[in-house]
C-alpha cells in the first residue's frame, strides 16, 4: 500500500472539556438557524397570499369588464336590428308624403260636379305634374326610350315591327317603365325595329 503521510494540522489540539463546551453550543445555535429558514417561508407564503389576492381583485375585475361589454353589445346590435326595421317599415313614408297632394287633386277632381270637360282635363293635367314632381323627390326616374338602342336590361320587347329606323331601336313605347336610383324599377314595354 502507499504510504500516507500526515500533514500536521494547525488547529491545536481540543481537550475533552473544550469538545462539551462545543457541543453544549452547537444545539443553541440550531434553533435560530431553523427559526430563520421558518420565517422568510412565513414571509414568502404571506407574499404569494397577498399576489394572489390582487390577482383575484383584478380578475373579478376584469370579468365584470367583460360581462359590461357583452351587455352593452347585445343593447347596439337589438338597437340596430330596431333601426333597420324601422327604415323598412317607414322607408316609404318620405314618397308617401309627396304623394299626398296627388291624391288630394284626384279627390277635388272626383268631387267636382260642374261636368266642364276643359276643367277636367286641366285638373288632371296638373295632378299629373303633382305626380310627376313626386316621382322627381322620389328619385324615380321615367324610361320613354323611343328612337333609343333596344336595352333588354331597360326595355322588354313585345314585338318587332317593320321600320325605317336602324334595327334594334325602339319604335314605339307602349308602357313606359321608370327607374328608382339607377335600379329598373319598371322595364319599358316597347315594340323594336326589325333588322332589313
Amino acid at each position: 500500500m502507499e504510504d500516507q503521510k500526515q500533514t500536521p494540522s494547525n488547529t491545536p489540539p481540543t481537550s475533552p472539556a473544550d469538545q462539551a463546551a462545543e457541543a453544549q453550543a452547537a444545539p443553541s445555535a440550531t434553533p435560530n438557524q431553523t427559526a430563520e429558514p421558518a420565517a422568510a417561508a412565513d414571509d414568502v407564503a404571506t407574499q404569494l397570499a397577498a399576489q394572489l389576492a390582487e390577482q383575484e381583485a383584478k380578475a373579478r375585475e376584469h370579468y365584470d369588464l367583460y360581462l359590461r361589454a357583452v351587455a352593452e353589445a347585445e343593447n347596439i346590435r337589438r338597437r340596430a336590428q330596431d333601426d333597420v326595421a324601422k327604415a323598412h317599415k317607414f322607408a316609404i313614408e318620405s314618397f308617401a308624403e309627396h304623394l299626398l297632394p296627388v291624391m288630394d287633386s284626384l279627390q277635388a277632381a272626383l268631387a267636382d260636379g260642374s261636368g266642364d270637360i276643359a276643367k277636367l282635363r286641366e285638373g288632371v293635367e296638373l295632378t299629373a305634374k303633382q305626380l310627376a314632381s313626386a316621382f322627381e323627390k322620389g328619385r324615380m326616374v321615367e324610361l320613354n326610350p323611343v328612337g333609343e338602342k333596344f336595352d333588354p336590361h331597360r326595355h322588354q320587347a313585345i314585338s318587332m315591327v317593320p321600320s325605317e329606323q336602324e334595327p334594334n331601336t325602339v319604335v314605339a313605347v307602349l308602357q313606359r317603365g321608370y327607374l328608382i336610383a339607377d335600379r329598373v324599377l319598371r322595364p319599358a314595354l316597347v315594340t323594336v325595329a326589325a333588322p332589313k
